[in-house]
Protein backbone atom coordinates (compact mmCIF):
# COMPACT_ATOMS: atom_id res chain seq x y z
CA UNK A 1 0.00 0.00 0.00
CA UNK A 2 0.91 3.56 -1.21
CA UNK A 3 0.32 5.93 1.73
CA UNK A 4 -1.12 9.44 0.74
CA UNK A 5 2.13 12.00 0.93
CA UNK A 6 0.79 14.20 3.72
CA UNK A 7 0.76 11.08 6.05
CA UNK A 8 4.30 10.33 5.23
CA UNK A 9 5.51 13.23 5.80
CA UNK A 10 3.57 13.40 9.35
CA UNK A 11 4.82 10.69 10.31
CA UNK A 12 8.56 11.69 9.41
CA UNK A 13 8.40 14.99 11.14
CA UNK A 14 7.09 13.51 14.16
CA UNK A 15 9.90 11.25 14.33
CA UNK A 16 12.87 13.54 15.03
CA UNK A 17 15.86 11.93 13.61
CA UNK A 18 18.54 12.49 16.40
CA UNK A 19 15.82 10.86 19.05
CA UNK A 20 15.35 7.88 16.75
CA UNK A 21 19.13 7.31 16.26
CA UNK A 22 20.07 7.61 19.41
CA UNK A 23 17.76 4.60 20.37
CA UNK A 24 20.55 2.24 18.54
CA UNK A 25 23.50 4.36 18.41
CA UNK A 26 25.51 6.66 20.88
CA UNK A 27 25.56 10.29 19.35
CA UNK A 28 27.54 13.30 20.51
CA UNK A 29 26.61 16.89 20.10
CA UNK A 30 29.54 18.66 17.69
CA UNK A 31 28.23 22.37 16.92
CA UNK A 32 25.44 21.96 14.65
CA UNK A 33 25.60 18.34 14.13
CA UNK A 34 25.81 14.73 16.60
CA UNK A 35 28.56 12.85 15.41
CA UNK A 36 28.97 8.79 16.13
CA UNK A 37 30.35 5.17 15.67
CA UNK A 38 28.80 4.61 11.90
CA UNK A 39 26.40 1.38 12.81
CA UNK A 40 26.78 -0.07 8.71
CA UNK A 41 30.69 -0.31 8.97
CA UNK A 42 33.43 -1.35 11.30
CA UNK A 43 35.04 2.03 12.32
CA UNK A 44 37.15 3.70 15.64
CA UNK A 45 36.56 7.19 15.18
CA UNK A 46 32.97 8.80 14.28
CA UNK A 47 32.61 9.69 11.20
CA UNK A 48 28.67 9.06 11.47
CA UNK A 49 26.72 12.49 10.96
CA UNK A 50 23.24 13.20 11.98
CA UNK A 51 21.66 16.66 11.12
CA UNK A 52 18.53 17.70 13.10
CA UNK A 53 18.46 20.75 11.03
CA UNK A 54 18.14 18.45 7.71
CA UNK A 55 16.73 15.96 9.84
CA UNK A 56 19.35 13.40 7.71
CA UNK A 57 21.88 11.41 8.67
CA UNK A 58 25.38 10.51 6.81
CA UNK A 59 28.51 8.61 7.10
CA UNK A 60 31.80 10.22 5.83
CA UNK A 61 33.27 6.80 6.45
CA UNK A 62 31.28 4.43 4.25
CA UNK A 63 28.57 6.97 2.60
CA UNK A 64 25.68 5.48 4.08
CA UNK A 65 22.86 8.56 4.32
CA UNK A 66 19.55 9.38 4.21
CA UNK A 67 16.40 10.38 6.30
CA UNK A 68 14.68 8.60 9.19
CA UNK A 69 13.17 6.46 7.15
CA UNK A 70 16.03 5.49 5.56
CA UNK A 71 17.96 4.59 8.64
CA UNK A 72 15.15 2.22 10.32
CA UNK A 73 15.05 0.30 6.39
CA UNK A 74 18.52 0.27 6.64
CA UNK A 75 19.17 -0.73 9.96
CA UNK A 76 16.19 -3.07 10.50
CA UNK A 77 16.21 -4.28 7.29
CA UNK A 78 12.52 -3.19 6.42
CA UNK A 79 10.52 -2.61 3.79
CA UNK A 80 9.35 0.89 3.36
CA UNK A 81 5.86 0.23 4.27
CA UNK A 82 7.18 -1.33 7.58
CA UNK A 83 9.13 1.15 8.29
CA UNK A 84 6.30 3.96 8.17
CA UNK A 85 4.66 1.60 9.97
CA UNK A 86 6.94 1.21 13.26
CA UNK A 87 7.88 4.63 13.48
CA UNK A 88 3.90 5.74 13.13
CA UNK A 89 3.20 3.61 16.19
CA UNK A 90 6.20 5.09 18.01
CA UNK A 91 4.89 8.16 17.49
CA UNK A 92 0.74 7.44 17.30
CA UNK A 93 -0.12 8.16 14.43
CA UNK A 94 -2.92 5.90 13.11
CA UNK A 95 -2.11 5.13 9.32
CA UNK A 96 -5.11 4.09 7.03
CA UNK A 97 -6.12 0.61 7.25
CA UNK A 98 -5.11 -1.68 3.96
CA UNK A 99 -7.56 -2.95 2.32
CA UNK A 100 -6.92 -6.39 1.28
CA UNK A 101 -8.90 -8.81 -1.09
CA UNK A 102 -10.56 -11.73 0.60
CA UNK A 103 -7.41 -14.26 -1.01
CA UNK A 104 -4.52 -11.41 0.31
CA UNK A 105 -6.05 -11.69 3.35
CA UNK A 106 -6.65 -15.21 3.57
CA UNK A 107 -2.65 -15.35 2.92
CA UNK A 108 -1.72 -12.53 4.91
CA UNK A 109 -3.68 -14.26 8.04
CA UNK A 110 -2.38 -17.59 6.95
CA UNK A 111 1.92 -16.55 7.18
CA UNK A 112 1.00 -14.64 10.64
CA UNK A 113 -0.36 -18.06 12.36
CA UNK A 114 2.82 -20.18 10.85
CA UNK A 115 4.71 -17.85 12.65
CA UNK A 116 2.86 -17.75 15.30
CA UNK A 117 2.83 -21.29 15.55
CA UNK A 118 6.87 -21.43 15.03
CA UNK A 119 7.43 -19.22 17.44
CA UNK A 120 5.66 -21.41 20.14
CA UNK A 121 7.26 -24.16 19.02
CA UNK A 122 10.90 -23.06 18.89
CA UNK A 123 9.90 -21.70 22.42
CA UNK A 124 8.61 -25.92 23.29
CA UNK A 125 12.29 -26.98 21.93
CA UNK A 126 13.81 -24.42 24.57
CA UNK A 127 11.77 -25.77 27.15
CA UNK A 128 12.50 -29.31 26.55
CA UNK A 129 16.41 -28.80 26.19
CA UNK A 130 16.58 -26.92 29.62
CA UNK A 131 14.49 -29.71 31.44
CA UNK A 132 15.16 -33.98 32.33
CA UNK A 133 14.05 -34.70 28.94
CA UNK A 134 16.47 -32.66 27.23
CA UNK A 135 19.31 -33.72 29.68
CA UNK A 136 21.21 -35.91 27.09
CA UNK A 137 20.97 -33.00 24.44
CA UNK A 138 21.88 -30.22 26.65
CA UNK A 139 25.06 -32.85 27.46
CA UNK A 140 25.72 -33.38 23.70
CA UNK A 141 25.62 -29.04 23.47
CA UNK A 142 28.18 -28.41 26.14
CA UNK A 143 30.49 -31.43 25.09
CA UNK A 144 30.25 -29.23 22.06
CA UNK A 145 31.57 -26.71 23.51
CA UNK A 146 28.51 -24.08 23.77
CA UNK A 147 28.06 -21.65 26.75
CA UNK A 148 24.21 -21.32 27.90
CA UNK A 149 24.58 -17.61 26.89
CA UNK A 150 25.21 -19.12 23.05
CA UNK A 151 22.54 -21.38 23.74
CA UNK A 152 19.92 -18.76 24.86
CA UNK A 153 21.04 -16.58 22.03
CA UNK A 154 20.32 -18.89 18.85
CA UNK A 155 17.29 -20.46 20.91
CA UNK A 156 18.86 -23.98 20.62
CA UNK A 157 16.30 -26.54 21.87
CA UNK A 158 15.37 -30.46 21.72
CA UNK A 159 12.69 -32.49 20.12
CA UNK A 160 11.95 -35.88 22.34
CA UNK A 161 12.36 -39.56 21.36
CA UNK A 162 8.17 -38.99 21.45
CA UNK A 163 7.08 -38.29 17.74
CA UNK A 164 3.77 -36.51 18.51
CA UNK A 165 4.65 -34.43 21.74
CA UNK A 166 4.63 -31.36 19.82
CA UNK A 167 1.78 -32.47 17.80
CA UNK A 168 -0.10 -32.32 20.66
CA UNK A 169 1.08 -29.05 22.75
CA UNK A 170 0.11 -27.49 19.53
CA UNK A 171 -3.48 -29.24 19.45
CA UNK A 172 -4.10 -28.22 23.06
CA UNK A 173 -3.17 -24.53 21.67
CA UNK A 174 -6.39 -24.79 19.52
CA UNK A 175 -4.57 -25.12 16.36
CA UNK A 176 -6.27 -27.00 13.50
CA UNK A 177 -4.86 -30.05 11.62
CA UNK A 178 -5.37 -28.09 8.21
CA UNK A 179 -3.32 -25.38 9.69
CA UNK A 180 -0.45 -27.48 11.30
CA UNK A 181 0.10 -29.56 8.05
CA UNK A 182 1.21 -25.93 6.45
CA UNK A 183 4.06 -25.40 8.97
CA UNK A 184 6.71 -27.76 7.97
CA UNK A 185 6.58 -29.38 11.49
CA UNK A 186 4.96 -31.99 10.80
CA UNK A 187 4.77 -35.58 8.35
CA UNK A 188 1.45 -36.93 7.41
CA UNK A 189 0.70 -40.75 6.81
CA UNK A 190 -1.94 -42.51 6.12
CA UNK A 191 -1.49 -45.50 9.04
CA UNK A 192 -0.10 -43.06 11.38
CA UNK A 193 -1.58 -39.64 10.73
CA UNK A 194 -0.46 -36.79 11.24
CA UNK A 195 3.18 -36.68 13.65
CA UNK A 196 6.81 -34.26 14.66
CA UNK A 197 8.58 -34.33 11.91
CA UNK A 198 11.69 -33.83 14.27
CA UNK A 199 12.53 -36.06 16.98
CA UNK A 200 15.22 -36.97 19.31
CA UNK A 201 17.28 -34.20 17.58
CA UNK A 202 18.83 -31.08 19.10
CA UNK A 203 16.84 -28.09 17.68
CA UNK A 204 18.17 -25.16 15.25
CA UNK A 205 15.24 -22.72 14.98
CA UNK A 206 16.20 -20.53 11.87
CA UNK A 207 15.10 -16.80 11.98
CA UNK A 208 14.79 -14.43 9.25
CA UNK A 209 16.21 -10.77 9.46
CA UNK A 210 13.76 -9.28 11.60
CA UNK A 211 14.31 -12.15 14.11
CA UNK A 212 10.50 -14.10 13.33
CA UNK A 213 11.31 -18.25 13.49
CA UNK A 214 10.43 -19.37 9.88
CA UNK A 215 11.53 -22.89 9.65
CA UNK A 216 13.88 -25.42 12.20
CA UNK A 217 16.97 -27.56 11.56
CA UNK A 218 17.89 -30.75 13.65
CA UNK A 219 20.40 -32.58 14.22
CA UNK A 220 20.86 -36.47 15.08
CA UNK A 221 23.33 -36.41 18.56
CA UNK A 222 24.83 -40.24 17.39
CA UNK A 223 24.49 -41.98 14.89
CA UNK A 224 21.69 -41.62 12.81
CA UNK A 225 20.18 -40.92 8.73
CA UNK A 226 19.65 -38.30 7.75
CA UNK A 227 22.66 -36.07 10.03
CA UNK A 228 20.97 -32.91 10.04
CA UNK A 229 16.98 -32.41 9.09
CA UNK A 230 15.64 -29.19 7.67
CA UNK A 231 12.05 -27.55 7.46
CA UNK A 232 10.79 -27.98 3.94
CA UNK A 233 9.48 -24.79 2.45
CA UNK A 234 7.01 -23.44 3.82
CA UNK A 235 4.78 -20.09 3.39
CA UNK A 236 6.90 -18.67 5.08
CA UNK A 237 10.31 -20.39 4.56
CA UNK A 238 12.19 -20.22 1.63
CA UNK A 239 15.45 -22.00 1.82
CA UNK A 240 16.49 -20.34 -1.11
CA UNK A 241 16.75 -16.77 -0.05
CA UNK A 242 17.40 -16.94 3.78
CA UNK A 243 20.54 -17.98 5.77
CA UNK A 244 21.32 -18.98 9.19
CA UNK A 245 23.17 -16.16 11.55
CA UNK A 246 22.31 -13.24 9.37
CA UNK A 247 19.58 -12.02 11.87
CA UNK A 248 22.74 -11.12 13.86
CA UNK A 249 25.27 -10.84 11.44
CA UNK A 250 23.94 -7.91 9.55
CA UNK A 251 23.72 -5.73 12.69
CA UNK A 252 27.85 -6.95 13.25
CA UNK A 253 29.75 -3.84 11.87
CA UNK A 254 32.20 -5.76 9.89
CA UNK A 255 32.58 -4.95 6.40
CA UNK A 256 32.37 -8.25 5.67
CA UNK A 257 30.53 -11.87 5.90
CA UNK A 258 32.17 -15.33 7.02
CA UNK A 259 29.86 -17.75 4.42
CA UNK A 260 29.95 -21.18 6.55
CA UNK A 261 28.83 -24.10 5.92
CA UNK A 262 26.48 -25.57 8.03
CA UNK A 263 25.21 -24.72 11.60
CA UNK A 264 27.29 -24.91 14.05
CA UNK A 265 30.10 -23.28 12.13
CA UNK A 266 28.38 -20.39 12.59
CA UNK A 267 27.50 -20.79 16.26
CA UNK A 268 31.01 -21.63 17.29
CA UNK A 269 32.01 -18.28 15.09
CA UNK A 270 29.70 -16.30 16.85
CA UNK A 271 30.60 -17.73 19.80
CA UNK A 272 34.54 -16.80 19.80
CA UNK A 273 33.34 -13.09 18.51
CA UNK A 274 33.14 -13.71 15.27
CA UNK A 275 29.66 -12.79 14.62
CA UNK A 276 29.11 -11.25 10.95
CA UNK A 277 29.10 -15.54 10.31
CA UNK A 278 26.32 -17.05 8.68
CA UNK A 279 25.57 -20.37 6.73
CA UNK A 280 23.26 -21.49 3.53
CA UNK A 281 20.09 -23.90 5.16
CA UNK A 282 20.87 -27.42 3.87
CA UNK A 283 21.37 -26.31 0.18
CA UNK A 284 23.99 -24.80 -2.36
CA UNK A 285 24.80 -21.34 -2.09
CA UNK A 286 22.04 -19.77 -4.36
CA UNK A 287 21.50 -16.13 -6.65
CA UNK A 288 18.85 -15.71 -3.55
CA UNK A 289 21.33 -16.18 -1.49
CA UNK A 290 24.14 -13.94 -2.76
CA UNK A 291 21.60 -11.00 -3.50
CA UNK A 292 21.00 -11.48 0.06
CA UNK A 293 24.13 -10.43 1.53
CA UNK A 294 24.91 -8.11 -1.03
CA UNK A 295 22.18 -5.76 0.97
CA UNK A 296 24.82 -5.74 3.84
CA UNK A 297 28.34 -5.93 1.95
CA UNK A 298 30.51 -5.84 -0.70
CA UNK A 299 33.02 -8.45 0.35
CA UNK A 300 32.14 -12.46 1.37
CA UNK A 301 35.11 -14.50 2.59
CA UNK A 302 34.39 -18.22 2.40
CA UNK A 303 35.04 -20.76 5.26
CA UNK A 304 34.09 -23.99 4.44
CA UNK A 305 35.48 -27.64 5.15
CA UNK A 306 38.48 -27.93 4.06
CA UNK A 307 37.95 -31.84 2.56
CA UNK A 308 37.03 -32.05 -1.42
CA UNK A 309 33.34 -31.62 -1.07
CA UNK A 310 34.02 -28.30 0.83
CA UNK A 311 36.59 -27.31 -1.88
CA UNK A 312 34.04 -28.04 -4.78
CA UNK A 313 31.53 -26.44 -2.71
CA UNK A 314 33.79 -23.10 -2.54
CA UNK A 315 34.57 -23.58 -6.64
CA UNK A 316 30.60 -23.32 -7.40
CA UNK A 317 29.80 -20.41 -4.92
CA UNK A 318 32.71 -18.15 -6.22
CA UNK A 319 31.14 -17.31 -9.46
CA UNK A 320 27.52 -17.03 -8.10
CA UNK A 321 29.14 -14.21 -5.67
CA UNK A 322 30.70 -12.70 -8.30
CA UNK A 323 28.13 -12.64 -10.55
CA UNK A 324 26.25 -10.25 -8.30
CA UNK A 325 29.42 -7.80 -7.71
CA UNK A 326 31.21 -9.28 -4.62
CA UNK A 327 34.69 -9.84 -4.21
CA UNK A 328 35.82 -13.07 -2.38
CA UNK A 329 38.27 -14.37 -0.55
CA UNK A 330 38.44 -18.07 0.89
CA UNK A 331 39.97 -19.15 4.14
CA UNK A 332 41.97 -21.98 4.59
CA UNK A 333 41.10 -24.12 7.30
CA UNK A 334 43.71 -26.72 7.24
CA UNK A 335 45.09 -28.82 9.05
CA UNK A 336 41.15 -28.83 10.21
CA UNK A 337 38.12 -29.91 8.54
CA UNK A 338 36.02 -26.87 9.47
CA UNK A 339 35.67 -23.49 11.63
CA UNK A 340 34.17 -25.17 14.48
CA UNK A 341 37.31 -27.37 14.97
CA UNK A 342 39.77 -24.60 14.00
CA UNK A 343 38.37 -22.34 17.18
CA UNK A 344 38.15 -25.54 19.15
CA UNK A 345 42.44 -26.44 18.60
CA UNK A 346 43.77 -23.06 17.57
CA UNK A 347 41.36 -20.54 19.03
CA UNK A 348 40.10 -17.03 17.86
CA UNK A 349 43.54 -15.52 17.43
CA UNK A 350 44.49 -17.97 15.06
CA UNK A 351 41.41 -17.42 12.73
CA UNK A 352 41.66 -13.76 12.95
CA UNK A 353 45.28 -14.32 11.52
CA UNK A 354 43.73 -17.04 8.61
CA UNK A 355 41.15 -14.10 8.23
CA UNK A 356 43.72 -11.89 7.27
CA UNK A 357 45.37 -14.36 4.75
CA UNK A 358 42.71 -15.32 3.17
CA UNK A 359 43.05 -16.32 -0.57
CA UNK A 360 41.72 -14.33 -3.03
CA UNK A 361 39.22 -16.63 -5.14
CA UNK A 362 41.47 -16.21 -8.73
CA UNK A 363 44.45 -17.86 -6.54
CA UNK A 364 42.41 -20.19 -5.23
CA UNK A 365 41.13 -21.34 -8.04
CA UNK A 366 44.34 -21.62 -9.77
CA UNK A 367 45.68 -23.33 -6.57
CA UNK A 368 42.43 -26.20 -6.84
CA UNK A 369 43.70 -26.20 -10.74
CA UNK A 370 47.29 -26.83 -10.30
CA UNK A 371 46.06 -30.39 -8.45
CA UNK A 372 45.53 -31.56 -12.16
CA UNK A 373 48.69 -30.88 -13.38
CA UNK A 374 52.20 -32.77 -12.40
CA UNK A 375 54.56 -29.24 -11.64
CA UNK A 376 57.66 -31.12 -11.84
CA UNK A 377 56.56 -32.33 -15.17
CA UNK A 378 57.85 -29.53 -17.77
CA UNK A 379 55.15 -29.98 -20.41
CA UNK A 380 52.52 -30.46 -17.84
CA UNK A 381 53.58 -27.10 -16.07
CA UNK A 382 53.49 -25.59 -19.74
CA UNK A 383 49.65 -26.57 -19.86
CA UNK A 384 48.91 -25.16 -16.24
CA UNK A 385 50.09 -21.90 -17.50
CA UNK A 386 48.12 -21.97 -21.17
CA UNK A 387 44.88 -22.54 -18.49
CA UNK A 388 46.62 -20.02 -16.24
CA UNK A 389 46.39 -17.56 -19.36
CA UNK A 390 43.04 -18.26 -19.84
CA UNK A 391 41.84 -17.08 -16.96
CA UNK A 392 43.60 -14.28 -16.62
CA UNK A 393 41.95 -13.40 -19.65
CA UNK A 394 38.62 -13.13 -18.43
CA UNK A 395 39.76 -9.45 -16.92
CA UNK A 396 37.92 -7.12 -18.73
CA UNK A 397 40.07 -4.31 -17.14
CA UNK A 398 43.51 -4.15 -17.83
CA UNK A 399 44.83 -3.13 -15.08
CA UNK A 400 43.35 -5.90 -13.29
CA UNK A 401 44.50 -8.23 -15.30
CA UNK A 402 48.24 -6.70 -15.04
CA UNK A 403 47.63 -6.87 -11.37
CA UNK A 404 46.92 -10.89 -11.76
CA UNK A 405 50.02 -11.50 -13.76
CA UNK A 406 52.03 -10.30 -11.53
CA UNK A 407 50.88 -12.58 -8.50
CA UNK A 408 50.97 -14.93 -10.20
CA UNK A 409 54.72 -14.69 -11.76
CA UNK A 410 55.39 -14.19 -7.86
CA UNK A 411 53.64 -16.94 -6.52
CA UNK A 412 54.93 -19.57 -8.82
CA UNK A 413 58.42 -17.82 -9.53
CA UNK A 414 57.97 -17.16 -13.50
CA UNK A 415 58.72 -14.40 -15.06
CA UNK A 416 56.33 -11.40 -15.57
CA UNK A 417 57.43 -11.03 -18.42
CA UNK A 418 57.49 -14.21 -19.76
CA UNK A 419 53.32 -14.43 -18.67
CA UNK A 420 52.71 -11.58 -19.44
CA UNK A 421 53.56 -12.53 -23.28
CA UNK A 422 51.68 -15.50 -22.68
CA UNK A 423 48.69 -14.26 -21.66
CA UNK A 424 49.29 -11.90 -25.15
CA UNK A 425 49.33 -15.10 -27.42
CA UNK A 426 46.69 -16.88 -25.76
CA UNK A 427 44.48 -13.98 -25.99
CA UNK A 428 44.98 -13.41 -29.73
CA UNK A 429 44.64 -16.93 -30.39
CA UNK A 430 41.26 -16.90 -28.52
CA UNK A 431 40.52 -13.88 -30.25
CA UNK A 432 41.01 -11.27 -27.46
CA UNK A 433 42.49 -8.10 -26.59
CA UNK A 434 46.23 -8.43 -25.74
CA UNK A 435 47.20 -7.07 -21.92
CA UNK A 436 48.78 -3.83 -22.31
CA UNK A 437 52.27 -3.39 -21.33
CA UNK A 438 52.79 -2.86 -17.52
CA UNK A 439 54.35 1.40 -18.42
CA UNK A 440 51.37 1.94 -20.69
CA UNK A 441 48.71 2.14 -17.83
CA UNK A 442 48.05 5.31 -16.82
CA UNK A 443 47.22 4.97 -13.13
CA UNK A 444 46.36 8.56 -12.25
CA UNK A 445 43.35 8.25 -14.64
CA UNK A 446 41.85 5.61 -12.67
CA UNK A 447 38.47 7.73 -11.73
CA UNK A 448 36.14 8.68 -14.14
CA UNK A 449 36.92 11.92 -15.84
CA UNK A 450 33.15 13.58 -14.81
CA UNK A 451 33.75 13.11 -10.87
CA UNK A 452 35.35 16.49 -10.77
CA UNK A 453 32.04 17.86 -12.55
CA UNK A 454 29.75 15.73 -10.69
CA UNK A 455 31.31 16.97 -7.07
CA UNK A 456 30.92 20.68 -7.86
CA UNK A 457 27.15 19.78 -8.59
CA UNK A 458 26.96 18.18 -5.54
CA UNK A 459 29.12 21.06 -3.72
CA UNK A 460 26.43 23.41 -5.09
CA UNK A 461 23.49 21.39 -4.10
CA UNK A 462 24.84 21.16 -0.41
CA UNK A 463 25.43 24.84 -0.20
CA UNK A 464 21.85 25.78 -1.73
CA UNK A 465 20.42 24.21 1.05
CA UNK A 466 22.69 25.38 3.75
CA UNK A 467 23.45 29.04 3.23
CA UNK A 468 20.09 31.20 3.24
CA UNK A 469 19.39 33.47 0.63
CA UNK A 470 21.76 32.06 -1.83
CA UNK A 471 19.66 31.11 -4.57
CA UNK A 472 17.77 34.50 -4.40
CA UNK A 473 21.92 35.43 -5.89
CA UNK A 474 21.73 32.50 -8.83
CA UNK A 475 18.56 31.66 -9.48
CA UNK A 476 19.02 33.81 -12.57
CA UNK A 477 22.50 31.85 -13.77
CA UNK A 478 21.87 28.38 -12.51
CA UNK A 479 18.78 26.28 -12.96
CA UNK A 480 17.71 22.69 -12.62
CA UNK A 481 18.96 21.93 -16.27
CA UNK A 482 22.69 22.90 -15.50
CA UNK A 483 22.87 19.43 -13.39
CA UNK A 484 23.66 16.86 -16.18
CA UNK A 485 23.73 13.88 -14.42
CA UNK A 486 19.71 12.48 -14.01
CA UNK A 487 19.47 11.74 -10.25
CA UNK A 488 21.12 15.19 -9.12
CA UNK A 489 18.87 16.65 -12.07
CA UNK A 490 15.92 15.20 -10.12
CA UNK A 491 16.78 16.53 -6.99
CA UNK A 492 17.76 19.91 -7.98
CA UNK A 493 14.22 20.16 -10.00
CA UNK A 494 13.01 19.71 -6.44
CA UNK A 495 15.28 21.43 -4.38
CA UNK A 496 14.30 24.53 -6.70
CA UNK A 497 10.77 24.32 -6.13
CA UNK A 498 11.36 24.50 -2.40
CA UNK A 499 13.54 27.56 -2.52
CA UNK A 500 11.40 29.28 -4.61
CA UNK A 501 8.62 28.51 -2.17
CA UNK A 502 11.02 29.47 1.06
CA UNK A 503 10.44 25.71 2.13
CA UNK A 504 13.61 23.68 2.41
CA UNK A 505 13.49 20.48 3.25
CA UNK A 506 15.79 17.74 2.18
CA UNK A 507 14.28 15.08 4.57
CA UNK A 508 11.02 15.34 2.44
CA UNK A 509 13.30 15.15 -0.83
CA UNK A 510 14.36 11.68 0.02
CA UNK A 511 10.50 10.73 0.20
CA UNK A 512 10.75 11.27 -3.64
CA UNK A 513 13.20 8.00 -3.96
CA UNK A 514 12.43 4.63 -3.05
CA UNK A 515 15.48 2.77 -3.81
CA UNK A 516 17.70 2.68 -0.71
CA UNK A 517 20.99 3.39 -3.00
CA UNK A 518 19.13 6.34 -4.27
CA UNK A 519 18.57 7.56 -0.50
CA UNK A 520 22.40 6.67 0.03
CA UNK A 521 23.45 9.26 -3.04
CA UNK A 522 20.80 12.29 -2.17
CA UNK A 523 21.94 12.22 1.14
CA UNK A 524 25.37 12.26 -0.35
CA UNK A 525 24.28 15.74 -2.34
CA UNK A 526 23.61 16.97 0.86
CA UNK A 527 26.78 16.50 2.68
CA UNK A 528 29.74 17.55 0.09
CA UNK A 529 31.63 20.99 0.79
CA UNK A 530 34.94 21.85 0.10
CA UNK A 531 38.04 20.74 1.42
CA UNK A 532 40.36 22.92 3.05
CA UNK A 533 37.79 26.33 3.09
CA UNK A 534 38.56 28.03 6.43
CA UNK A 535 37.51 31.83 6.45
CA UNK A 536 34.65 33.25 5.28
CA UNK A 537 36.78 34.65 1.94
CA UNK A 538 38.10 31.22 1.38
CA UNK A 539 34.02 29.97 1.90
CA UNK A 540 33.39 32.66 -0.70
CA UNK A 541 35.87 32.53 -3.63
CA UNK A 542 35.21 27.79 -3.38
CA UNK A 543 31.29 28.68 -4.08
CA UNK A 544 32.35 31.53 -6.78
CA UNK A 545 34.54 28.80 -8.39
CA UNK A 546 31.97 26.13 -7.81
CA UNK A 547 29.07 28.04 -9.74
CA UNK A 548 31.17 28.95 -12.38
CA UNK A 549 32.15 25.30 -13.07
CA UNK A 550 28.75 24.10 -13.01
CA UNK A 551 27.39 26.67 -15.46
CA UNK A 552 30.72 25.87 -17.53
CA UNK A 553 30.68 22.08 -17.82
CA UNK A 554 26.54 22.41 -17.96
CA UNK A 555 27.66 24.37 -20.97
CA UNK A 556 29.90 22.31 -22.35
CA UNK A 557 27.67 18.92 -21.62
CA UNK A 558 24.52 21.05 -24.09
CA UNK A 559 27.50 21.84 -26.74
CA UNK A 560 27.78 18.05 -27.09
CA UNK A 561 24.23 16.91 -27.20
CA UNK A 562 23.07 19.21 -29.06
CA UNK A 563 19.65 18.45 -31.16
CA UNK A 564 19.57 18.43 -34.50
CA UNK A 565 16.00 19.28 -34.46
CA UNK A 566 16.45 22.25 -32.92
CA UNK A 567 19.81 23.52 -33.88
CA UNK A 568 19.60 26.93 -34.42
CA UNK A 569 17.75 27.48 -31.27
CA UNK A 570 20.18 25.54 -29.39
CA UNK A 571 23.17 27.03 -30.61
CA UNK A 572 21.58 30.64 -29.72
CA UNK A 573 21.41 29.03 -26.15
CA UNK A 574 24.79 28.24 -25.88
CA UNK A 575 25.77 32.05 -27.28
CA UNK A 576 23.36 32.81 -24.17
CA UNK A 577 25.18 30.67 -21.99
CA UNK A 578 28.73 31.63 -23.18
CA UNK A 579 27.77 35.29 -22.44
CA UNK A 580 26.41 34.20 -18.84
CA UNK A 581 29.93 32.58 -18.05
CA UNK A 582 31.45 36.08 -18.31
CA UNK A 583 28.93 37.68 -16.30
CA UNK A 584 29.72 35.16 -13.68
CA UNK A 585 33.51 35.53 -13.88
CA UNK A 586 33.11 39.16 -12.53
CA UNK A 587 30.32 38.38 -9.94
CA UNK A 588 30.63 38.42 -6.34
CA UNK A 589 28.72 35.88 -4.04
CA UNK A 590 28.24 37.25 -0.56
CA UNK A 591 27.57 35.03 2.05
CA UNK A 592 26.21 37.66 4.90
Amino acid sequence: MFYPEDIVEEVRMKNDIVDVISTYVKLQRKGSSYFGLCPFHNEKSPSFSVSQSKQMYYCFGCGAGGNVFTFVMEYENYTFQEAIKYLADRVGVELPEIEYSAEARKQADLKTTILEINKQAANYFYYQLKSEIGKAAYGYLTTRELSDETIKKFGLGYSSKYSNELYQFLKDKGYSDEILKQTGLFNIDEKKGVYDKFWNRVIFPIMDVNNKVIGFGGRVMGEGSPKYLNSPETKVFDKSRNLYGLNFARTSRKNYLLLCEGYMDVIALHQAGFVNAVASLGTSLTEGHANLMKRYTEQVYITYDSDGAGIKAAQRAIPILKDVGMSVKIIDMKPYKDPDEFIKNLGATAYEERILNATSSFMFELEVMEYGYDMKDPESKSKFFQEVAKKVLEFEDDLTRDNYIGAVAEKYHTGYENLRQLVNRVGIKLGGMPVRDKEKINFHNAKPKDDAVLKSQRILITYLIEEEGLYDKIKQYITPDDFTESLYNMVACILFEQLEKNEVNPAKIINHFTDEEEHKLVAALFNTKPKFVESKSDKEKALHETIVRVKENSLIYKSSNLNSKDFVMEMQRLTEGKKMIEKLRTLHISLD
